[in-house]
């Protein structure tokens, strides 16, 4: 008796299911989506550190270890919400919003590092953590790209570790003490586990219509793993 496949009955409506031209045409967009966020960002992040209003927020959130736990959880709280609505199944002009709204977040975030950086680091630290980040981010989605790896499996232990970093990030901002280069070191590779796991659902798990949300949690990825870099080579330009 010839046996029917019953492995995956809904593998055919995720991106691994679907023709070659149209899973290619999904990974394609969502890639040049993601290289558009990473440009609107770069150019969001100039103007603003060029503004007053750039200047000011990242004045302000240095000026206390709770205006930057303000800025953190506001900073959560859009970025779900920019989740949620790039996820849209009704309407692509929401699910654009969405990613825009995201993009726009994470450049206020990262305002007091970058501020921090170019005033008083060598000019060399963030070509020098871009260049690092770019080069790990294209290690990791080749590895995932050649093995063809369902990296599903990390979802649980992801999550479990990104609740136990968020208290520790909130807790060293309470009771202002310093994280560290371990801690910095840590969530490398937490963020780097976010990007095998997310490059993996861009190979498998995505419908064909998500393009969007993909690319928003990739960027959302690879801002993180950029952060923490970062992190490093201030420290040790500063040493």
């Amino acid at each position: 008796m010839q046996q029917t496949d019953i492995e995956n009955p809904y593998m055919i409506n995720n991106v691994a299911g679907a023709e070659p031209d149209v899973r290619a045409e999904f990974i394609r967009k969502t890639y040049t989506h993601l290289a558009g966020a990473i440009l609107a960002f770069i150019g969001i992040e100039y103007l603003l550190l060029q503004l007053p209003i750039g200047q000011a927020v990242a004045s302000w959130a240095m000026s206390g270890s709770f205006n930057m736990l303000i800025l953190f959880g506001a900073f959560i709280g859009v970025s779900w919400l920019a989740n949620f609505w790039a996820h849209s199944n009704t309407s692509q002009g929401l699910q654009y919003f969405g990613l825009g709204v995201y993009v726009v977040a994470e450049a206020f975030f990262f305002l007091p590092i970058l501020y921090i950086v170019t005033e008083f680091a060598s000019p060399d630290v963030i070509p020098t953590a871009g260049l690092i980040t770019g080069t790990l981010f294209a290690g990791l989605t080749f590895i995932v790209f050649t093995t063809r790896k369902d990296f599903s499996w990390m979802r649980s232990i992801l999550m479990i570790a990104g609740m136990v970093a968020f208290g520790i990030i909130a807790a060293s901002w309470i009771f202002s003490f310093s994280l560290g280069l371990l801690f910095s070191g840590a969530m490398v590779l937490f963020a780097s586990g976010m990007i095998l796991y997310t490059t993996s659902n861009v190979l498998h798990h995505y419908h064909p219509t998500q393009h969007v949300a993909a690319s928003l949690a990739l960027f959302a990825s690879v801002a993180l793993l950029f952060w923490y870099i970062l992190r490093i080579v201030l420290a040790f330009s500063r040493n």
